[in-house]
């Protein structure tokens, strides 16, 4: 764990962002910096950068108003080019799948939680609002309430066209097949809630189903 000179605890850093510990007002929070693109001219990356920032603000907060959970919104710097929001105490829904492949799969707390993702997907891709990085390790569950919260949000964006709604499952698919395979066949029952939560589930899952026919193509010809 490293602490840097502003008293921020870095938690990870990936390709495009680190992600800090802090503290906002006396709460809890997390700090995510978008930090420059050193081969890029330093004026637009620092256009680029900010309109990536200011539409992941955006994209979360949509998000919200389509009633799926994410943590509060508390702050976007346009200068230092970080976004402050709340800290939500809880394992991730990836913490928790590998938990169940190691010790058994808890049936009633898996159909819960396979349950929640899906109406939460089915809300965004209603509101016209792709994820792009729906992965188990971008699912929070609240401690004390058992309550699904969706994070990072840094590849998001807004679309209505069925082939990016179930690309969005597709990736969400990969990931439970590669990470999560003992855990047996989530996605059918997170594919069942999301029939019942989404008004426009039929175009997409068809779609879906002509996603995964082109990625069974991809793999056989390697």
């Amino acid at each position: 764990m490293e602490i840097n000179g502003d008293g921020l605890i870095l938690l990870k850093q990936g390709a495009e962002a680190r992600v800090f510990y802090s503290s906002f007002v006396g709460r809890k929070s997390v700090v995510k910096e978008r930090f420059s693109k050193k081969y890029r001219h330093p004026s637009l990356d620092s256009k680029l950068t900010l309109k990536r920032l200011n539409a992941e603000a955006r994209c979360m907060t949509k998000a919200r108003r389509l009633g799926v959970a994410t943590p509060v919104l508390y702050f976007v710097d346009p200068v230092l080019h970080t976004l402050t929001f709340e800290y939500v105490e809880g394992p991730a829904i990836k913490d928790v799948f590998l938990e169940f492949g190691l010790n058994g799969v808890v049936e009633e707390r898996l159909e819960d939680i396979a349950t929640q993702i899906g109406d939460a997907i089915g809300k965004l891709h209603d509101g016209g609002l792709i994820h792009g990085d729906l992965t188990t390790s971008n699912m929070l569950i609240r401690s004390g309430t058992n309550q699904l919260v969706l994070i990072d949000f840094g590849l998001s964006f807004t679309s209505t066209l069925p082939e990016d709604k179930a690309v969005d499952l597709y990736v969400l698919e990969r990931a439970l097949v590669s990470m999560h395979s003992s855990c047996g066949n989530v996605m059918d029952r997170i594919l069942a809630a999301y029939r019942k939560s989404s008004k426009q589930w039929s175009s997409t899952l068809n779609k879906l189903a002509q996603v995964r026919q082109r990625g069974r193509k991809r793999t056989m010809v390697g």
